[in-house]
Order: C-alpha cells, then structure tokens, then sequence
C-alpha cells in the first residue's frame, strides 16, 4: 500500500489522515479495552486487580514510547515511527483474541502503549509541524477530534459486535477489522517528511522552554494522566458495577466520546479568549467534578453526567497542553510533546494499580474516584503558579 505524493495531498487529507491515526492507535489500540473489559472479565474470570495491572503494562508502552519519541532528533525517522505504529496498532488489538495467557496479555498491552505514544506524540508533532509551516493557526483542536472519535467508534463497535459474536475474543477480532476503515486514510493522508533542521537549531527552540515553566507543567500534567486513566480504564466497569445501572455502561462510554468531540474546538476558542492557563484550569476543575459525581450518587444521572464532564474536558486538557508545549518548541514540537508526556505516562502507570487494588479491597471504586479528585486539584494548584498566557484571539 502506498503513500500519497506529498505534493498532491490537500489540507484536509492530512487533517482527517491524523485524526484516522488517533482513531485507530488510541480509539481502539487503547479505548477498545475499556467496552470489552466487562466481558473480557466475565467469561476469563480476569479480577480488577489483574485488569488494572493490564491498563498499567499498556502505560508503561506508552512511557516507553514517550521516551523514545524525546530522544530522537531525526524528523525521518519521527515519520517512519508513526508509519509503523498504524500498523501494529491493528495487529495489537487483532492479538488481544489469540491467547487466555497472562504474560502475553501483557505483550499486547504493552506494543499498544506504544502505538499510543506515536499517535499522540509523533503523530501530533508531525500535524502540529506542519500547520505552523503553512501558516495555520497552531492548535491541535481540530486533530483531537481523533480522541472523541475513537471513543464513540469503541463503544458502539464493541456493542455492535457484542450483538453478533459473544465470544470475547470474536469481538477483540471484530474491533480489529473495524480499525482496517482507518488505518488506509491515516496510512495513505500521513502528514510530509517535515523539513530536517540541524541539531543546534532544534535545540534551541527546545531551549526556549524554561525549566521552571517545564517542570510544573510537568506536574500538572501528571495530574491529568491520573485523572484521564481512571476514567478511561474504570468507566464501563464503575457503571456495570451498580446495580440499577446494569447494561447501561456502553452508553456512559459512548456519551464520553460525543461530549469529546465538539469541546475540542471550544476549549480552543476558550483559550484564544482568556488565555491558555485560566481555560486550562477551568477544564481541570470540571473534570474534578465529574469525578466526584460519580463517588456521590449511583444514580444514572450522575454516571452520565460524570460521562459527560469527562468527555468534555480531557481531550481539552491534552490539546490545550500539548500545543501549547509545541508551540514553544516549533523546530520539533513531537519531541518537546514527549518529554511533557513522560509525566503524564507514568501517572498511566500508577494510577490503574492504585484503583484496581482498592476496588479489589473494598468491592466499590469510590475510593479511587475521591483520590483521583485530590490529584486532580494538586493539579490545579500547580497550574495557578504559572504566569498567565496572553490570549490568542487575534492570532490569524
């Protein structure tokens, strides 16, 4: 299968190409995990516990792509990276069929970790790279629609599967067919090789970012990894877990992925209004309370509320940071990205063992979900220090 000529490609064949390629490395390489869990869990007797270890050996991928995506320089190998992350984003959730084996499990979730990582990093970079070489507003709005995507394409395809095939691992191989849809225009609409800038240019755009300004970014954005996974790994499962909701978790999951996808380009206009700092803990402070909903009530009402709250702010919270990061580094925005990321994989790490082991304890997720809340306002108290971005409205 071969690529399109760059020269031939038009803007939205490289936008939509990049929000395929979010679709199919995080839609499904990741979020495919979280609809099918509930089965998975049913019919191979896989305990919260073991569940929660899986969602942390795929985050531990993800940091080790993260680590790889900060190292290199090459714009070429950046590029070739993202190629073959499409394709073992395919082969990863088609493996998750092939075995009841623990240790390979683990393998699969780890190489989709690292399908994770260039779809958000590389892939992300590579979009960024190349709006700001054509002279486009440098934001990641319109890209991360890939996210909420991805979130409804899971949730809808796992229950469409499920009404066809029960078996858990037919439905893993169905989820891997549904990604072939996306994996040709991603592959074929890849954003062009950018052009190569030599060593000593890259590093001083990278330079630019003061350690300071990295290092609490740095822990907040840890706070909003601790958030997101939680959520991402847990919400299907919390909602099943109650007994008026039984059935009814698909539907919490695919409200997150529709809430996701228009507030990608609110929190852009947000921002270009007050600022990149306020409309970043704004979306932490919503996303706190869908949190706490949730841990409240087990009423309907609140799950779908906290769906709602959760879709409507994390996608925000990644884009807003993520361009903002990039935009300070424009001679390699990918690798600039990555070392923010680095924190936000290993709050990925941490936070599933962390929940599945409470939940394993105390039989309910309501623990995590008040804990998860506090990381999340620790968060906040970092960003507050930050000297506040001038808003971006006028910016062509």
């Amino acid at each position: 299968m071969f690529k399109a000529s760059s020269a031939t490609l038009q803007p939205w064949q490289v936008i939509v190409g990049g929000i395929c390629g979010l679709v199919l490395s995080i839609g499904l390489a990741r979020f495919a995990f979280t609809p099918l869990l509930p089965q998975l869990q049913l019919q191979t007797g896989l305990s919260d516990a073991a569940a929660g270890g899986l969602a942390a050996i795929h985050y531990a991928g993800y940091i080790s792509g993260a680590l790889a995506a900060a190292w290199i320089d090459d714009v070429r190998w950046r590029h070739r990276l993202y190629g073959m992350g499409l394709w073992l984003s395919l082969l990863t959730v088609a493996g998750m069929a092939l075995s009841t084996w623990m240790p390979a499990w683990a393998l699969w979730r780890y190489l989709g970790g690292l399908c994770g990582a260039t779809g958000m990093l590389l892939g992300a970079g590579l979009v960024l790279g190349w709006l700001m070489r054509q002279g486009r507003r440098p934001e990641l709005g319109v890209h991360f629609i890939g996210l909420g995507l991805g979130i409804v394409v899971s949730a809808l395809g796992a229950w469409g599967v499920s009404q066809i095939w029960t078996l858990w691992s037919q439905q893993w191989l169905a989820m891997a067919a549904i990604g072939l849809v996306f994996f040709v225009p991603a592959w074929l609409w890849r954003p062009p090789v950018p052009p190569a800038t030599s060593a000593a240019t890259a590093a001083q755009a990278v330079h630019k970012v003061s350690r300071r300004w990295m290092l609490t970014m740095a822990g907040s954005y840890f706070a909003a990894g601790w958030g997101f996974v939680i959520s991402a790994t847990f919400t299907v499962a919390i909602v099943e877990r109650e007994p008026a909701l039984a059935g009814q978790g698909a539907l919490a999951w695919a409200l997150v992925g529709l809430a996701a996808m228009p507030t990608v380009f609110l929190w852009d206009k947000v921002a270009r209004r007050v600022g990149d700092t306020r409309a970043l803990l704004l979306a932490f402070g919503l996303q706190t309370v869908s949190v706490i909903l949730p841990a409240l009530s087990g009423s309907l009402a609140a799950a779908l509320c906290g769906a709602l709250g959760y879709g409507g702010t994390f996608i925000g919270i990644v884009s807003l940071t993520l361009a903002l990061v990039g935009r300070r580094a424009p001679y390699n925005p990918g690798k600039a990205m990555a070392r923010l990321t680095l924190s936000y994989g290993a709050a990925q790490v941490i936070a599933p063992v962390v929940a599945g082991a409470m939940a394993q304890a105390t039989g309910t997720f309501k623990g995590a979900l008040w804990l998860t809340a506090g990381v999340m306002l620790l968060g906040m108290a970092l960003l507050a220090t930050l000297p506040e971005e001038a808003p971006t409205d006028a910016q062509a």
